[in-house]
């Protein structure tokens, strides 16, 4: 392989890896957070069955309706006349948007007074999810009627001025009837009569039969027809079933499954209704324009038979040259041809103006042939003049008897074709009650509000990593850091309900919760410091010095020291502890000493500090016993007379020592690098095998930095889902940049379990955790 292929493997293996930590970093968020994402979880499901409840059931009907081609029914006049009508168009589209029309769903909102709304105050959303159901209206031809736990609601007419449409009126029942009221008007009656009170909008036409008994009020609303016939079409489905099949299929759904079937039968049989009105439309106004041109037709008709008959009694009978013959013969067709195209042009005119193109095509057509009827006549007029008259009041008779019996014969065709006229649209299907409810769809409802829930929560538990970025992962520490993560302590679960009691005192691991797994991972980390101790220590001065500190108060930093001290001693070597931390220290509560004749005593008598003053009785109800004798005898007590052995004092534990922090003083940080305390140090580092300093946080005080001098290790504690990674990043870099090597990071107050890499630290230990 060469150098360039050994480059490009070296810079691609660390990129893939890197999107598979990343890939992994998530997923253990998720799993961090898995409490979070379950409990959203299971409010997602808890919202889904109260919306389950609350939600009244749909129900949906189906209707079938097929649409045949369209046929002329003015067929009956040839197919020459048919051809000149426009035809119908029937596609599909067409009958998809006339059966959503106000055309025909006026009637079925006034044969069903659907605009009619009433409504149940007293229902409550509590009473929605306690019940699991409501009962809604059901309106019929009869009226409008709801069912409620006081009674029956019954409204068989309600109309009001167009002012007041979509306003809502109250109505309640009273001892002679019912009372009508919109706020500012009140009218009363009595059941199950037809009322018309006047307002000041205009008339009020109701009739009511029946109302619930008692102080129970109703809504009523009287919609206007756009708003009702867009409720109808908001529930209604109206689509071409497979493609060009010509049936169209119709869905209504509504929360009441009869109210649902009897509105779209309605739709449908309105919709027929309609549609065969439209087909014997052109039949009738063909019917009505014959009835009228029939009497005139015959009148023409013996008209020219009688100035015939009378011109032959008068003449008698004339033999017509061949000649004649054959122009009276072009002539008469001419004749008959002008007759058909005026008769077409009359027909034409009662649908179109002359200005239609058909009607100017035949008015052309006229002018030729009268043209050349022009010439005929010419010729014919070289004829004898009986003969002319003879022939025309003999062709006048054939061709007005011609007509007369062709419109006869057609009008009485379709007299035969309108009696036994159908629709092209047929029913197939009429909509039954099937009872199956289409929504909630419960199991859906549920998964999908559980899924929901748990989908908050992962993007809560992601927001809140991401504000929060708090220490929990070992590695990442490391990484962010660069500082190893010698030790992670688990929670102690005895110890941590012990420590929940604000009135009890602190205690140690050894006493509470030797056996577990947070007391072997102190063990762990003495040997650990043991081994990473210099051996280079002068006899003179032999004690191992460990600086405990952290980035923030409340990371634990006393109960690491405490218990590490106690681990120590376990070894039969003495052990000092030294509570540092002279503004918040703690470690004199956990041995059960007073905090005074401390190190800020001892280190504020250089400086030529006041004696104590001594407490006030305020004072005294918030110390206890121990700290009220140790302050009464510091204020009898000499300055002077406090050396080192006054400071030190035995914690009760064998081979334990400790060095409470004394009284607050006000300038802790320029006692630590004062003569007193070097001078301190070096005594005691003579005396001891281990010292453990306690120091106050990094980020707080600068005195772990000037405390940091002294040790032979600093180890830096984080408490596990509280430290902020920024926090312990900082910190860490403070210290680096005042030339201080952090030997190490405990991680405290681990949680237990599988969900997080840290259960590798300490799955090792033998300890069980009781």
């Amino acid at each position: 392989m060469n150098n360039h292929s050994k480059e490009l493997s070296r810079h691609s293996a660390p990129r893939d890896t890197g999107k598979d930590n990343e890939l992994l970093g998530l997923f253990l968020v998720l799993l961090r957070g898995w409490k979070l994402i379950a409990l959203f979880a299971i409010l997602g499901l808890l919202i889904g069955m109260l919306y389950i409840r609350y939600e009244n059931p749909t129900y949906k009907s189906d209707a079938l309706i097929q649409i045949d081609e369209t046929t002329t029914n003015v067929s009956g006049l040839g197919s020459n006349i048919a051809e000149l009508l426009p035809p119908d168009d029937s596609s599909v589209q067409a009958q998809i948007e006339l059966i959503r029309s106000r055309m025909v769903l006026e009637p079925v909102v006034e044969l069903l007074h659907l605009d009619i709304k009433l409504s149940d105050p007293s229902v409550s959303q509590l009473d929605r999810i306690l019940s699991n159901h409501t009962s809604v209206q059901m309106n019929t031809a009869d009226g409008v009627t709801l069912e409620t736990a006081d009674g029956l609601v019954q409204v068989s007419q309600f109309t009001v001025p167009k002012d007041l449409l979509d306003q809502p009126f109250m109505l309640s029942r009273t001892d002679t009837g019912f009372s009508l009221s919109n706020g500012s008007e009140q009218f009363k009656g009595g059941l199950n009569q037809a009322y018309r009170f006047k307002s000041n909008q205009g008339f009020i036409e109701i009739t009511v039969n029946d109302l619930p008994s008692g102080d129970h009020p109703i809504n009523i609303t009287k919609q206007s027809l756009q708003i009702t016939t867009d409720s109808i079409n908001s529930a209604l489905t109206v689509e071409e079933r497979g493609n060009q099949t010509g049936i169209i299929e119709l869905s209504l759904s509504g929360l009441n499954q009869e109210q649902a079937s009897l509105t779209l039968e309605q739709v449908v049989r309105s919709y027929i209704t309609q549609n065969q009105t439209r087909s014997s439309e052109q039949t009738i106004k063909t019917i009505e324009f014959m009835e009228k041109q029939i009497p005139e037709l015959k009148q023409n008709l013996e008209a020219s038979e009688a100035i015939f008959n009378d011109f032959r009694e008068k003449s008698g009978t004339i033999d017509v040259a061949q000649e004649a013959s054959m122009l009276l013969s072009e002539n008469a067709g001419i004749d008959s041809q002008i007759s058909e195209l005026k008769l077409r042009k009359a027909e034409l005119t009662t649908y179109y103006t002359n200005e239609h193109p058909l009607v100017v095509q035949i008015n052309d057509q006229l002018r030729v042939l009268n043209a050349r009827q022009q010439e005929i006549d010419n010729t014919i007029n070289r004829l004898p003049e009986v003969q002319r008259e003879f022939l025309t009041l003999s062709e006048d008779v054939r061709i007005n008897r011609e007509i007369y019996l062709t419109i006869l014969k057609n009008y009485e065709q379709l007299k035969i074709v309108k009696a036994g006229e159908v629709s092209d649209a047929r029913i197939i299907d009429l909509p039954i009650n099937t009872n199956r409810t289409i929504t909630p769809k419960k199991q859906l409802i549920m998964v999908l509000a559980t899924l929901s829930g748990a989908l908050i929560g992962a993007l809560l538990v992601f927001i809140m990593h991401l504000i929060r970025n708090v220490v929990k992962d070992p590695e990442r520490i490391e990484s962010k850091t660069g500082i190893p993560v010698i030790a992670t302590i688990p929670r102690s679960t005895p110890l941590s309900r012990l420590s929940s009691n604000k009135n009890a005192a602190p205690r140690m691991l050894a006493h509470i919760d030797n056996n577990s797994l947070s007391y072997e991972a102190i063990k762990s980390l003495r040997t650990k410091l043991i081994l990473n101790t210099p051996t280079t220590v002068p006899e003179s001065q032999n004690a191992k010095v460990f600086l405990i500190t952290g980035e923030s108060p409340e990371v634990g930093k006393s109960f690491i020291s405490a218990n590490l001290a106690e681990i120590f001693a376990k070894l039969n070597k003495r052990v000092l502890l030294i509570d540092a931390d002279m503004r918040m220290g703690e470690l004199h509560h956990v041995f059960g000493l007073s905090q005074y004749e401390g190190l800020a005593d001892y280190l504020s008598f250089e400086q030529g500090t006041e004696p104590l003053k001594p407490i006030t009785d305020v004072q005294r109800t918030d110390m206890q016993t121990s700290d009220i004798q140790t302050a009464d005898r510091q204020t009898t007590q000499p300055a002077a007379d406090l050396d080192i052995d006054n400071v030190i004092h035995y914690s009760g534990i064998e081979y334990i020592d400790l060095i409470p922090r004394g009284k607050h003083p006000n300038n802790p940080a320029s006692l630590l690098i004062s003569e007193r305390f070097d001078a301190l140090f070096t005594e005691l580092k003579s005396r001891y095998d281990y010292i453990i300093i306690d120091s106050p946080p990094v980020l707080a005080a600068s005195d772990a930095m000037l405390l940091a001098q002294y040790a032979d290790q600093v180890l830096m504690v984080a408490r596990y889902d509280s430290s902020m990674e920024r926090q312990l990043t900082y910190a860490v870099k403070q210290m680096q940049e005042s030339n201080i090597h952090i030997d190490g990071i405990v991680l405290n107050d681990v949680k237990q379990g599988l969900m997080g890499k840290y259960s590798y630290h300490y799955s090792y230990a033998y300890g069980s955790n009781r």
